[in-house]
């Protein structure tokens, strides 16, 4: 008899090499797509070093500074605006003047040149996307940006990957009915209106006197709302605004 050509193990590989490439593609596939979605692609939740370490805290909570005073654009324009040297040292040339903090501020101001902000938040240029039209439709800040009124060092909220915006896109009577106990309280204003009464009311009374949905968009763990009742009050909104969902995830709306 002649020796045997393969050990007894052999059949033991050869399943285990199958296996492997019948799973090792949709593994590899698998951790690229985890990997694309975490923080280490997304930049989510991580710090972004500024040449002067501005805090939301500081000015939105604390001091109770409307957003509409540093980002001016936001009502009106795709851009939201970022603040102007001029508009920093409208504060900063009384209080803090001596701050080594602040020198970046007080440089900017003496010699004419902008300061050089680092963008969090950055969207691929075939991307379209307008500030205005979502704050008029009372979206509220901090759905997509996070809980901008704790952050000392801004930081970027949420992924912005087309599948997070077309959670909205695709059902946005999730997303507008979150001020439904804010419009009880002030029945006169506007869906942009409420955007920003918001703020004032989480300084005044802060965490602990908010509504459900209210905590969730101070806490960043807002992902619309699930009951029968607000979903129909977020239907309502979207008649009462004109909103067309049916075009709403046409790809043309961000893409053009």
């Amino acid at each position: 008899m002649g020796s045997q050509v393969f050990k007894p193990n052999a059949n033991s590989i050869a399943h285990m090499a199958i296996i492997g490439i019948a799973v090792g593609p949709l593994t590899i596939g698998l951790a690229l797509a985890a990997l694309s979605r975490s923080p280490a692609n997304t930049k989510v939740n991580i710090a972004k070093n500024q040449p002067v370490p501005f805090s939301h805290q500081h000015h939105n909570w604390e001091l109770g500074i409307d957003c509409r005073y540093c980002h001016t654009s936001v009502e009106k324009s795709s851009f939201a605006g970022i603040p102007s040297t001029e508009t920093c040292m409208s504060c900063h040339s009384q209080i803090w003047t001596n701050s080594p903090l602040l020198e970046p501020v007080r440089q900017s101001y003496e010699t004419n040149t902008p300061i050089k902000w680092n963008k969090v938040n950055k969207l691929p240029d075939f991307v379209y996307f307008n500030h205005s039209i979502h704050i008029n439709r009372g979206l509220q800040c901090n759905i997509c940006h996070g809980s901008m009124q704790d952050e000392h060092i801004t930081m970027k909220g949420n992924s912005f990957q087309m599948a997070w915006c077309l959670q909205c896109h695709r059902a946005p009577e999730r997303y507008l009915a979150w001020n439904k106990d804010l419009k009880k309280e002030y029945p006169g204003l506007t869906p942009r209106e409420l955007v920003f009464k918001y703020y004032w009311k989480l300084q005044k009374e802060g965490k602990g006197n908010l509504s459900q949905s209210e905590t969730q968009i101070a806490n960043n763990t807002y992902n619309g709302e699930e009951s029968p009742k607000d979903v129909e009050d977020g239907k309502a909104i979207i008649k009462e605004l004109g909103i067309k969902p049916q075009q709403l995830a046409d790809c043309t709306v961000c893409h053009r």
